[in-house]
């Protein structure tokens, strides 16, 4: 990774406060529990913010926040949920208004990536591609 995700994490998350509005300080009391605590504490309040960020589809720093966090919580625990929001919340950012450009989609690119081999989904794309190679078409 050509980045540091805990930091990508904590820009996107102060550039989001003007995309909350009235959740604004909630999502605060939530980033503060997710980063000060670990266990059920921590998982609630993660859970909390992805609760958020479907309220507010198209605040994208708050969005990017959100699948740095995942990207976070796969690393600690590597299962496949983790691994499965993160490639849904990246999918939903790459199709959001406005989140085409810049550093945030260029790193959840990355991240993207990242996520669907967690899931073994990069060899499944290569066979695919193979099969259809091989497929005879129409005329054939």
């Amino acid at each position: 990774m050509r980045f540091d995700p805990a930091l990508a994490a904590q820009t996107a998350f102060h550039a989001a406060e003007g995309e909350l509005g009235s959740d604004w300080d909630r999502a605060v009391e939530l980033e503060e529990t997710f980063s000060s605590n670990t266990g059920a504490s921590a998982r609630e309040a993660y859970e909390g913010l992805l609760a958020l960020v479907q309220r507010h589809p198209d605040a994208h720093s708050f969005h990017a926040f959100c699948i740095y966090i995942t990207w976070q919580q796969a690393a600690e625990e590597t299962i496949a949920r983790h691994f499965q929001t993160g490639m849904r919340l990246c999918e939903a950012y790459r199709v959001s208004r406005g989140a085409g450009t810049g550093r945030d989609f260029e790193q959840i690119e990355e991240l993207y990536g990242s996520f669907r081999a967690g899931l073994g989904l990069e060899a499944e794309d290569e066979i695919q591609v193979e099969f259809r190679r091989d497929t005879p078409k129409g005329g054939d």
